[in-house]
């Protein structure tokens, strides 16, 4: 298929024009297989820019590889850590420091490409789909569906409040009661720039997060977090409002980072499995539990 563009603009969404029917995924992975020319060209970046008259090709998969196989990055399964694995699920655990999914840069190492790597050892034809996500700098249990229909029934759960979802956090200073629980109203900006807003403030949208400490000492304090909802740094936006915030997070006001991450895990995570329909939890160690007492005292 060809096409000539008729005024400046950007591949992907061009993309979008030519393949209407098509999903978002499956036109970036025309593009990482690179089966989208640009003059003859195989472009791999979504956010590529187009002027007028660019000629617009796409290929099969077989002639792409003939005339210039994508660039090939080392396998990442290896850094895999699994906690449970079965026919319909894949739960692993994120490090810090890695992106859950790639964003529109396309990012080649990405937890979400390392569970593809994994389970593609065994068959070309497998796959793992995003559930849910971890910010970057989050480390901690992810589930993954091995099919769409485990998608859907494991998003559902998540929509419908239904997860249970454990969180630590290492803080600094303390709240000023033992445990409680923050119920505000977030909104995030066209830049991800989250804010706390009133209630009746356009596009805003509920946070719930239950907290109590589990270990303290003058300097920090370790908090058990459980979340209802799944809002942008939700338990960073409510550590900054009870005045202890998270260790290594610059941008709601820490001003230690010893560990140079932000001290935030999901430590367990339990829903309803897709074909026992039984209750499941899966659980990992706190990283940083033992840090109080030990990297503050000077």
């Amino acid at each position: 298929m060809e096409f000539n563009v008729q005024q400046e603009s950007v591949l992907l969404p061009t993309l979008r024009l030519m393949f209407p029917e098509s999903t978002t995924s499956t036109l970036r992975k025309m593009l990482t297989e690179g089966r989208v020319l640009v003059n003859d060209q195989p472009v791999y970046r979504a956010k590529e820019s187009l002027a007028v008259d660019d000629k617009i090709r796409i290929v099969n998969r077989a002639d792409a590889m003939k005339m210039s196989p994508p660039p090939k990055t080392k396998k990442q399964s290896s850094k895999l850590k699994i906690i449970f694995e079965d026919d319909l699920i894949l739960v692993v655990e994120k490090p810090a420091g890695l992106l859950s999914v790639a964003t529109d840069k396309l990012e080649k190492d990405t937890l979400h490409s390392r569970c593809v790597d994994y389970v593609k050892r065994e068959s070309e034809r497998a796959w793992c789909h995003i559930v849910h996500r971890l910010d970057r700098d989050t480390s901690g249990v992810m589930v993954f569906a091995k099919n769409r229909d485990v998608k859907e029934s494991l998003q559902a759960q998540f929509a419908q409040r239904d997860v249970e979802r454990m969180y630590h956090a290492l803080v600094e200073g303390g709240p000023e009661t033992s445990e409680g629980t923050d119920s505000s109203w977030l909104v995030e900006d066209k830049h991800l720039h989250v804010k706390r807003v009133k209630s009746t403030f356009k596009g805003s949208k509920q946070s719930v997060t239950h907290w109590r400490i589990e270990d303290q000492d003058e300097v920090l304090s370790l908090i058990e977090i459980k979340i209802e909802t799944g809002r942008r740094h939700q338990i960073r936006m409510a550590m900054q409002f009870l005045g202890c915030p998270i260790v290594g997070d610059t941008a709601h006001g820490s001003t230690t980072d010893p560990l140079n991450r932000i001290c935030l895990h999901a430590t367990s995570l339990g829903f309803v499995h897709p074909s026992t329909n039984e209750f499941v939890r899966y659980e990992t160690n706190v990283p940083f539990a033992n840090r109080v007492q030990t990297d503050f005292e000077t």
